[in-house]
């Protein structure tokens, strides 16, 4: 059975997070401060303590995954101490709090750790779904081989057009410009493929070819009803081609669709980085504004 980071060690980690938690609680409803619970009680800054140190650590996660050599812990465990450890500072936070907030850093300390922590859960999930759905849609192949075949396939396309009409190849030349494909991680969230649009009008050209043979009378006419004008009065070696092209198109719009997903699904997992790293270390700064606010200013 494969021990994923969250089932790591028979839920070792989630098990710590989880007594980490309910002692947490227990101690807070114990507790019996003379004013109303708040992060001055010595309960308040024992669990102050505990979740600062815990930040720190957790902080220290990014450094352990680009060290390749360290040998302190597996990154599997790190990964599972990281994501279970997080997610306990929802609660042992709050209650060093005592539900006291307010317009001031130690609130602004609070509600980023909370963005940090939700923000992770948003990569755990990242990171459990879209591995899958990449693999389902790859069909037993790569992006590699997707993007070569679609070049392929783009110099097909090119050259079936140019035996048809200076203006059908217009309209392919401007279908593989409209189509993008890799790029940053903001760009590949907005792939698109501009073989749709291609093949939309291909199929318009074929169905007017097959319905009518009354050419346009208008002065200045789009691409799609030029092509028209002139397929309607060819024969049927034109319309072969036509149809040629038409089947070159859907191949590439099918494949451009599947490295669109592809390109997609991996920017789902890579952009909540661009957040969540950021947002934690405005959380170190903060948790260091607290903190010195605490010991020299109370």
């Amino acid at each position: 059975m494969h021990d994923s980071f969250l089932t790591f060690r028979g839920f070792r980690y989630l098990s710590f997070a989880g007594l980490l938690m309910l002692g947490s609680v227990v101690a807070y409803f114990w507790h019996s401060p003379v004013t109303a619970p708040n992060g001055g009680t010595w309960l308040g800054y024992t669990l102050g303590t505990i979740g600062a140190v815990l930040i720190i650590w957790l902080t220290l996660f990014g450094y352990r995954k680009r060290t390749y050599n360290n040998r302190v812990g597996t990154l599997r465990g790190w990964l599972s101490a990281h994501v279970y450890l997080g997610g306990s500072l929802i609660i042992i936070a709050t209650l060093h709090t005592g539900f006291q907030f307010g317009m001031n850093i130690h609130t602004v300390a609070y509600v980023l750790m909370m963005i940090v922590v939700l923000s992770g859960f948003f990569g755990v999930y990242a990171y459990l779904r879209y591995p899958t759905l990449m693999t389902r849609n790859r069909a037993s192949t790569s992006r590699e081989s997707m993007l070569e075949e679609i070049a392929e396939l783009d110099e097909e396309c090119i050259k079936v057009a140019d035996r048809i009409d200076s203006k059908v190849h217009q309209m392919v030349l401007r279908s593989i410009e409209r189509t993008r494909l890799g790029g940053g991680v903001f760009s590949q969230l907005f792939a698109h493929d501009g073989a749709k649009d291609a093949v939309e009008k291909t199929k318009e050209m074929l169905d007017k070819v097959k319905e009518t043979n009354e050419r346009p009378q208008t002065a200045e006419m789009p691409t799609m009803f030029a092509m028209v004008d002139f397929l309607s009065g060819a024969g049927g070696q034109e319309s072969e081609k036509l149809r040629q092209l038409l089947d070159l198109l859907s191949r590439k719009k099918s494949l451009a669709s599947k490295v669109a997903k592809d390109v997609q699904q991996q920017a789902m997992m890579d952009i909540w980085l661009y957040f969540h790293v950021p947002i934690t270390f405005a959380l170190l700064g903060a948790l260091t504004a607290h903190i010195v606010s605490v010991f020299f200013y109370w």
